[in-house]
């Protein structure tokens, strides 16, 4: 107890007696004692995660040897003294990460330099090293729990981080910077859903593929240094169509027969008046056969005023002409490869918004919270998991095992393999390795509470532990709904799988309800949902208005009378439509309820709103089954010992779930899709595994639509939808 108080007490004397506040704009690093700290990593600690203003860590010439971790910060420039003086170095192959009890698959961790969830930050006049590879004498055999051997080879010349950025820090900006490794990926900036990185006059050495950027990348007057064959550039824009990498005036060399680069997903290079070394194989950038490929947008690969010394290759011909809008070489700029996403040169504010960046998979879960220590500890000297401990966020355990089911596109899946999703225990590495192998997977869906509990469970998260990757991953799921909306309004229920009965709009289980229920929440700014992006407000509520003409173009008219609504509705012409086998086109006793409760939460509702739900109520009265409960009863001869029965009760009222379009008559199906009018015609396995009857209406007609009509009489205002 008394060490958790000193700790506590050193982190308020860092807020707020001096070492750094909120109206510091600069601390210094000084590896001799001459600065506020000796380690950046004690520096970056001292800084408040948000700032409207950028903070500076200005660090003096020297060598520091530690491993930085920036997580969850923004608006920050670390600036060294001079490119050269200043020296960052850390040794460590990512294999030996990944088997280090504070690493994980994510990467976060395996660089020199670590960089997530932290928009705007620049670096400038620093050199990064990781050093492994010129280190060690060769391949080497260590200790790795998670090998089924326990071993695992490290190799010489495999992955070295100097540079590694996950998704959430974009708009990097890096200048007169040095980064080397001798393995691949020496810089990886990546983000390919909002990655936004600019270099200007560096300099980047390693093997296969160490310069790799994902999504949007513009490099100008760089040194590429390459000591690989297979490849010294690599580029992922798979996000979206527009994303590039640009390098312009750039100077490529390296070891004998280098080849330039390579991709193994959809990418779009363009090298503007560049220069290659003698060194460099004839072989233009190429699809590596490993990989996803490219298969909607095709080869894009562009060259304009390239240059090799002892003479040019054919295949590096100006072709500009052929890239879309076929720009001009002196077109292609900085400001002109983010399309108007970011404008780093010329600091106009940005007229296109990003997507949401995909958060990345848990790793710190487990470890004990640490609060930050006196800002000359640091955390250069700490063993690896006690360093990544003193770094990282909270964390929650629900909450990262839903980071690791969370689909590229956003949303959750319901199941995966007809094993339904939980979250209340821990996973294996089996099963952690398992749902990251299929992040791609067209599965997320609205139904069953999927996405939309997801949502809600990581923006609490976040309000109780501050850690921005719940509150990206909750965001990417409010966009994940925004995206999947049909243009009327309605939703399916999955995207982007519109198979068989998925594409229908679903009503069934109240999916498009509590999707709406959450925009309406972010456009509310309400219920736990307003510690999200507020950009999030005007979209959700232009859906729910969507969602609201749905809802009142939906509800279907018998013999020219409003009534209710069906499970699904084709979501072309807006009619009853068959799911299931034994889902029926048929009017819904279950799913009427909550689109009533629905558009009678809409502030001052409209003509037509107050129409609908006077209409609905009025149908639920009549169809009402009165005399008759639903009850389960012992039956040793059935498999599960009970059978399910409609029996007569006096004083009780039940609903049907399904009513025939034209009689309103309750129906009851089977798997073989035939309406009958008893519940017991239709077979065991489908009465007793199926909601078909129930009491869903009871409290909205006896307590919640009186008390609606007494706030919303005739004299109350008319307003819009929403």
């Amino acid at each position: 107890m008394k060490r958790v108080l000193t700790l506590l007490f050193l982190l308020v004397g860092v807020g707020e007696m001096g070492i750094f506040t909120a109206r510091a704009q600069q601390v210094t690093v000084a590896a001799d004692g001459s600065g506020q700290f000796r380690t950046i990593q004690a520096a970056l600690n001292s800084l408040p995660n948000e700032a409207t203003k950028p903070r500076t860590v200005y660090i003096k010439n020297g060598t520091y040897c530690e491993k930085v971790l920036l997580d969850g910060k923004q608006n920050i420039i670390l600036r060294g003294q001079s490119e050269k003086g200043v020296v960052l170095t850390y040794s460590q192959a990512r294999d030996a990460w990944r088997c280090d009890p504070a690493g994980g698959p994510d990467d976060f961790g395996a660089a020199t330099l670590n960089l997530r969830n932290s928009p705007d930050i620049t670096l400038e006049n620093l050199t990064v090293l990781n050093p492994y590879g010129f280190e060690a004498a060769g391949d080497v055999l260590i200790p790795c729990p998670q090998e089924p051997s326990g071993q695992r080879k490290v190799g010489k010349t495999g992955h070295q981080m100097a540079l590694r950025t996950m998704p959430g820090t974009t708009r990097l900006i890096v200048k007169h910077c040095t980064f080397r490794a001798l393995g691949g990926d020496t810089v990886s900036p990546w983000d390919v859903d909002a990655g936004l990185y600019y270099f200007q006059d560096c300099t980047m050495e390693g093997g296969v593929d160490f310069y790799c950027p994902r999504g949007w990348a513009y490099a100008e007057n760089c040194r590429f240094i390459c000591h690989n064959p297979n490849a010294a550039i690599w580029h992922d824009g798979s996000g979206e169509e527009d994303q590039k990498t640009v390098l312009k005036n750039c100077r490529f060399e390296g070891d004998p027969n280098f080849k330039l680069g390579r991709f193994h997903r959809e990418a779009q290079f363009y090298l503007i008046n560049c220069r290659f070394a003698k060194e460099m194989a004839d072989a233009d950038i190429y699809w590596a056969e490993s990989g996803p490929g490219a298969k909607q947008w095709g080869r894009r690969v562009y060259y304009a005023g390239c240059h090799r010394e002892g003479g040019d290759y054919a295949w590096f011909q100006d072709n500009l002409s052929a890239a879309k809008g076929s720009p001009k070489a002196r077109q292609v700029s900085a400001d002109w490869t983010f399309g108007g996403r970011w404008y780093p040169k010329s600091k106009r504010p940005a007229t296109v918004p990003l997507k949401a960046a995909a958060p990345g998979p848990d790793k710190y879960a487990g470890l004990p919270r640490q609060t930050l220590v006196a800002a000359e500890t640091g955390a250069a000297a700490l063993p690896n998991a006690t360093a990544a401990a003193l770094a990282a966020p909270l964390r929650d355990s629900v909450a990262d095992r839903m980071l690791v089911y969370q689909r590229a596109v956003g949303g959750w899946p319901k199941a995966v393999n007809e094993v339904k999703v939980k979250y209340d225990h821990p996973l294996t590495a089996a099963e952690r390795a398992a749902a990251r192998a299929i992040t791609s997977k067209p599965d997320a869906t609205i139904d069953n509470e999927a996405t939309t509990r997801e949502i809600r469970y990581l923006a609490g998260a976040f309000a109780t532990t501050r850690n921005p990757v719940y509150r990206a991953a909750a965001e990417k799921g409010v966009r994940y709904l925004l995206q999947m909306q049909y243009p009327n309004g309605g939703f399916p229920q999955y995207y982007p799988d519109l198979s068989s009965y998925r594409h229908q709009i679903t009503y069934n289980d109240d999916a498009m309800i509590r999707a709406l229920q959450v925009l309406r929440d972010v456009s509310r700014r309400a219920n736990g949902l307003e510690v999200l992006d507020a950009a999030l407000t005007e979209p959700a509520q232009q859906a729910v208005n969507r969602g609201i003409e749905c809802i009142l173009k939906t509800q279907y008219v018998q013999n020219g009378t409003l009534t209710a609504w069906c499970a699904q509705h084709d979501e072309k012409t807006l009619l009853p439509a068959k799911a299931r086998a034994f889902e029926l086109a048929a009017l819904s006793g279950m799913e009427t309820v909550n689109i009533v409760r629905f558009l009678m939460d809409t502030e001052n509702p409209t003509p037509a709103i107050r129409k609908s739900v006077e209409a609905a109520v009025a149908w639920l009265e009549a169809v009402k089954l009165q005399g008759f409960a639903v009850k389960d009863q012992p039956d040793p001869k059935q498999p599960k010992g009970f059978d399910r029965v409609l029996v007569p009760e006096a004083g009780s009222v039940i609903w049907a779930r399904f009513y025939d379009l034209k009689t309103n008559q309750p129906i009851y199906v089977g798997r073989d899709s035939q309406p009958r009018a008893a519940l017991a015609d239709i077979e065991y396995e489908r009465r007793t595994g199926y909601a078909y009857a129930g009491v869903w209406p009871a409290k909205l007609l006896s307590r919640d639509y009186p008390r609606w009509q007494q706030k919303w009489n005739s004299n109350a205002p008319q307003g819009r939808n929403n």
